[in-house]
């Protein structure tokens, strides 16, 4: 109990140093809470042989509520850009495939490490797109096309609780929205479905 008491007070610690050094590419202050990475996580597919696309992970809260609820560890594709968050990753996912790079950059870095991967059904992401220009969304959104599955999903939060679509959600079909009261802000988790061809 006062390992994981301290290891939660080092990452939370290690949040505040990285957004008061880029709060624009940080974009939290904390990690999410336990309410807010359960939502995220309940919209994982049932499929043991599938991979899940995770960008933006932090320090892994998220993380730990994907693999609670059943991913198993070695199918889990996770991009983080910060390297000191990517390393903490490491330490406590091992099995995980934890890439450091930059999200906008997913295509060559899935290809340059997993070459020809199994199926990803489903992009868990933490990134904070409100606080890009619309059009690199919409860039962001047809990458995350592009490695989905048909009916693949990407499960997106931020801190907008009003109800309209994300930037780059057009080629998507919107299935779920909820706000997460109990989050550090409050949060709403999006849920998109790829179309079908």
């Amino acid at each position: 109990m006062v390992k994981r008491l301290s290891a939660a007070l080092n990452e939370g610690a290690l949040f505040l140093r990285e957004w008061f050094a880029n709060p624009h590419g940080t974009g939290a202050i904390a990690p999410s809470s336990p309410r807010l990475a359960a939502a995220m996580a309940r919209w994982l597919p049932h499929d043991p042989d599938s991979f899940v696309l995770e960008l933006g992970p932090g320090t892994g809260a998220v993380t730990q509520a994907l693999l609670k609820s059943g991913l198993h560890e070695e199918r889990l594709l996770a991009i983080e850009k910060n390297p000191r968050m990517a390393d903490v990753l490491r330490k406590r996912f091992p099995r995980a495939h934890i890439i450091t790079g930059d999200a906008w950059n997913m295509d060559n870095l899935l290809r340059e490490h997993y070459g020809s991967m199994g199926k990803i059904v489903a992009v868990i992401s933490s990134l904070p797109l409100l606080n890009f220009p619309l059009h690199e969304a919409d860039a962001l959104a047809r990458k995350i096309q592009a490695v989905l599955q048909p009916r693949g999903r990407w499960v997106q939060y931020s801190y907008r609780l009003g109800n309209g679509p994300c930037g780059g959600t057009s080629c998507f079909q919107p299935l779920a929205s909820e706000i997460v009261w109990l989050n550090l802000p409050p949060a709403r988790v999006s849920v998109y479905q790829k179309w079908s061809p």
